[in-house]
């Protein structure tokens, strides 16, 4: 049996990950997934592993990567068995190179590792105009600056780690969203 096709998709925020990720299901009808997601999904099921993922989070920590990776991993198998031909886009994941390596053993190899490559001041730029809309705690000047550092220092090696291995998608998102969406669709071979 083959593996599926598996694209992670890896952008700092603001890169516009989630509305590409967005346009390639519109479009081409393909599988999406983020972590988020699934742990939230996994919570508001009421089962007993979401309760115990529902105390995690409320503690405030992080849900162990094995917990994740098997989250997905459920996700994929399930897609997979309904969709084989289909890629599957997993939204944000890998963040770390040790998550990516443990994917690989866990799940299977990535197909595509889809970069969107995107300056510290573009993401800012987007940022501060979300939050003119979104309500969100994460947009506002310090914390995009942690964030933009948080993905630079943990996200960049799991980028050189894929390149190396020849299956590193990368796509300038410096201009707008169909620009990109074309890039995007053509770097995957859509």
């Amino acid at each position: 049996m083959s593996n599926p096709k598996i694209c992670f998709v890896i952008g700092g925020p603001g890169s516009g990950k989630g509305t590409q990720c967005e346009m390639l299901v519109q479009k081409y009808g393909l599988a999406h997934f983020s972590s988020g997601d699934l742990l939230r999904a996994e919570v508001g099921s009421g089962s007993a592993r979401g309760k115990q993922l529902e105390q995690i989070m409320k503690e405030g920590k992080l849900v162990d990567m094995e917990t994740v990776i098997a989250l997905l991993k459920e996700a994929i198998d399930k897609s997979f068995k309904e969709s084989p031909d289909k890629i599957i886009l997993l939204d944000g994941f890998p963040r770390e190179l040790n998550q990516a390596q443990k994917f690989e053993e866990m799940v299977c190899n990535a197909t595509y590792v889809l970069s969107f490559d995107c300056s510290p001041e573009t993401m800012t730029e987007r940022l501060l105009g979300r939050a003119k809309t979104s309500g969100r705690a994460d947009d506002n000047i310090e914390t995009i600056k942690k964030r933009l550092k948080t993905f630079t220092d943990q996200t960049v090696p799991v980028l050189d780690y894929y390149k190396a291995k020849g299956n590193l998608v990368s796509v300038s998102a410096e201009q707008n969203k169909d620009a990109i969406f074309q890039a995007t669709c053509s770097g995957l071979c859509l």
